[in-house]
Formats: structure tokens, C-alpha cells, sequence
């Protein structure tokens, strides 16, 4: 079991990944925007196996988020959520900090295996 967290505006959709990923076994909270994220991530003292979180967020979007959330906690593994190609090509200039960029729409069985894939990797480092 890993300790998540999703960082997601869009409520429907954050809520249908936390549910499938509670439902995978994995223990799951979740912030509105980048900003609330890093709080939680601070406040856990980065305590999390993964950050998943969407690019495009108000007050702090999810590239701000997961430079700041690599710097902090360099053990952190990251994925990022986008449905915009220009977002998903600011993501690639991350790649470096970045397990995965995930396409939206995308669907639970795809969420769910690129999760465990960045867990397994993150397991044998």
C-alpha cells in the first residue's frame, strides 16, 4: 500500500482517482490546487510515495508544484495529468523530475497501472 496524494481541480475527477486508488489498495489524500498540495505535502514532511497531480490548477499549477515538491523532497516520485498538448509539452522539459505524463481523458485501468508501474519503479530504486 502507498501513501498518495492528488492534487486535482476538477472535483468529479479527483474523486473518481481517489476512489480507484483506494479501491487498489493505496491509502489516498487530496488537495484542490498546487498551492493546497504543497501545504499537505509540507505539513507530512513529504511522507508520501507519490504525487499525482494535474498541470493546469489555480494559484499554483502542477509544474510549480512538482519543481517545488522535487526541491523539498527529492524522493518523491511525480506524475502529472494533462489534457492539453502545450501542457504536456512544458511537462517533457521535466523529465528529470517527472516519472510520467498521463493523458487525459484516460481511463481507471490506465490510472491504476501507471500508478502501480511508478510505484514498482520507485520500490527497486
Amino acid at each position: 500500500m502507498a501513501h498518495i496524494l492528488i492534487a486535482e481541480d476538477e472535483s468529479m475527477l479527483r474523486d473518481l482517482c481517489a476512489r480507484a486508488l483506494v479501491t487498489e489498495g493505496h491509502e489516498v489524500e487530496t488537495a484542490h490546487d498546487g498551492s493546497e498540495a504543497l501545504d499537505v505535502l509540507n505539513k507530512h514532511g513529504g511522507s508520501f510515495d507519490l504525487l499525482l497531480t494535474d498541470v493546469r490548477m489555480p494559484k499554483m499549477d502542477g509544474i510549480a508544484l512538482s519543481l517545488a515538491a522535487a526541491r523539498n523532497f527529492p524522493e518523491l516520485t511525480i506524475m502529472l495529468m494533462t489534457g492539453y498538448a502545450d501542457q504536456r509539452e512544458r511537462a517533457h522539459g521535466l523529465d528529470a523530475l517527472v516519472h510520467d505524463v498521463l493523458a487525459k481523458p484516460f481511463s481507471v485501468a490506465s490510472l491504476c497501472g501507471a500508478v502501480n508501474e511508478a510505484l514498482a519503479i520507485k520500490s527497486r530504486r
